[in-house]
């Protein structure tokens, strides 16, 4: 009995002394180690591994911080899919106008 009982404080204290966000949170990406210049937006913080983290062992916060894994990874932008389709509706819009000109010549032109 003496034994499982140290078997689980040990088990006990490395899961509590461990931080969620490294553990848990994945590959931690460039976006999350580097720190935003002046001027730049913030980094979002992941709500759920900061407070795992308070609750269970607030000092794995410090490990979390410096391992940039509390940090919510970049969200990936659509920029190329609005530069596509502002350049298709510019097409478009062009396409539109040359065939509303040649009905306008076709209309002159029965006149």
């Amino acid at each position: 009995m003496k034994k499982i009982t140290q078997v689980a404080a040990v088990v006990l204290l490395t899961v509590s002394m461990s931080s969620c966000a490294t553990l848990f949170g994945g590959k931690v990406t460039a976006y999350q180690k580097t720190r935003p210049a002046a001027g730049e937006p913030q980094r979002e913080i992941r709500i759920g591994a900061l407070v795992a983290d308070v609750l269970l062992f607030w000092p794995s916060l410090a490990v979390d911080f410096a391992t940039g894994a509390i940090y919510k990874p970049q969200e990936k932008t659509s920029t190329n899919l609005n530069s596509n389709s502002s350049s298709n509706s510019n097409t478009n819009s062009s396409t539109k106008a040359t065939t509303s000109t040649k009905a306008d010549t076709n209309t002159k032109a029965s006149n």
